[in-house]
């Protein structure tokens, strides 16, 4: 994070601290209930949003060293990474080009060919069909060439193999991830491993889980026995930048800062930082690690997660900590996060019940409106694109 900006922040939220106030917008908004529960509203949102945009598939250390491969679901699609003998990372749909059997069965490992299971036909992890039984005299006038594996946009980046789930298209990974580039940069998530994780699917709209991480209106109260009492109350502040948004949420001890050591100051050190890098990638910045949340939506009302904490590999002095901190430090995230997660199961549950037909921002629930605009703007301008 720019030097200034990091400052200009601290400053703003010491402020507000100092003067009980709360970062707010200008208005209330309102959220239909509709857009969490709708079938036709979730499948636009899949062909328009998710799989249109960029979602980090895997961690770099999951596809380390030529030959490396690993097989994720990416909205829905069935997917395939590898990394051929040059060391570049490629991502295609793990689906034989012959008659559409899966091609590789095994969750990760070290190849440079795939052999289908089926009748044979074998790829290079660079995507090319090499090989296939009888095929000069069975499949005569059909290109090799023509027939490798179906790739997927994929781009390295921030620690990340990010792919989008457009077969045989682009995408402009480095404009997208421009406005916050610098700032995934200076992580330096790529150093990084993954120290301990958990799965599971939530029954639960995506959207809500997304909003359940992006302010602290809830802290004091849904959280008062893990975190709440190390934040402050309602105080958060958030900024867009091009799609995805940046939340702080201060710490008590922001508030006690002295401008005598203003030149140590950390934003890290005196609060968590969110990173919503829309539409369904989250990082939670903590004092020394990294939380990745990926979401992988699955129906309007079940929604699988990736919960990892990304632990440097001790390179650097002071940074080789044991598995116990790690682990530690993750059993309290996860257990804040399972606070959330059963409020927003419990939220969902209750959204055909009519007790509502829209839910409320309050002008220091911002974020929420602005994520929801964004969601918004991007099923626009795909329907646009559509009619055109």
């Amino acid at each position: 994070m720019d030097r200034g900006v990091e400052l200009e922040l601290i400053d703003e939220l010491r402020s507000l601290a100092a003067t009980r106030s709360f970062f707010l917008d200008e208005t209330v908004a309102q959220s239909p209930v509709e857009q969490y529960l709708d079938e036709t509203r979730f499948t636009r949102e899949r062909e328009a949003i998710m799989r249109r945009l960029p979602q980090a598939a895997a961690h770099v250390s999951e596809l380390a060293g030529p030959g490396a491969f690993l097989r994720c679901d990416v909205h829905g699609l069935p997917v395939l990474l590898t990394r051929d003998r040059q060391g570049a990372a490629h991502a295609f749909l793990n689906v034989c080009r012959h008659r559409g059997a899966r091609l590789v069965e095994a969750a990760s490992g070290c190849a440079h060919r795939f052999t289908c299971p089926y009748h044979g036909w074998t790829y290079a992890n660079s995507g090319p069909l090499v090989g296939a039984p009888h095929f000069e005299s069975g499949f005569g006038g059909i290109d090799k060439a023509g027939i490798g594996l179906k790739p997927l946009p994929v781009h390295e980046a921030f620690g990340f193999v990010w792919v989008a789930g457009n077969p045989g298209g682009g995408f402009d990974f480095d404009g997208y991830f421009a406005p916050l580039a610098d700032e995934l940069d200076a992580l330096g998530m790529a150093a990084m491993t993954i120290a301990a994780e958990d799965r599971m699917v939530c029954n639960a709209n995506w959207k809500l889980l997304i909003e359940g991480g992006i302010e602290s209106y809830h802290f004091r109260v849904a959280h008062r026995d893990t975190i709440g009492p190390y934040f402050e109350d309602n105080l958060s502040g958030y900024r867009a930048l091009g799609p995805h948004l940046r939340s702080v949420l201060p710490r008590t001890g922001m508030a006690s800062l002295t401008d005598t050591s203003r030149d140590g100051w950390r934003m890290r050190d005196h609060a968590n930082l969110v990173y919503t890098l829309f539409p369904t990638t989250q990082l939670l910045v903590q004092q020394d690690h990294v939380v990745w949340i990926r979401q992988e939506p699955l129906a309007p009302g079940r929604t699988s997660l990736r919960l990892a904490t990304l632990a440097p590999t001790g390179s650097e002095p002071g940074e080789a900590k044991s598995s116990d901190h790690w682990q530690r430090n993750h059993a309290i995230t996860i257990k804040t996060l399972e606070e959330d997660i059963r409020i927003g199961e419990g939220i969902h549950a209750g959204l055909a019940s009519g007790a509502n037909d829209h839910f409320l921002f309050g002008r220091f629930e911002g974020a929420l409106d602005r994520f929801n605009q964004t969601v918004m703007e991007h099923l626009d301008t795909a329907a646009t694109r559509k009619s055109a």
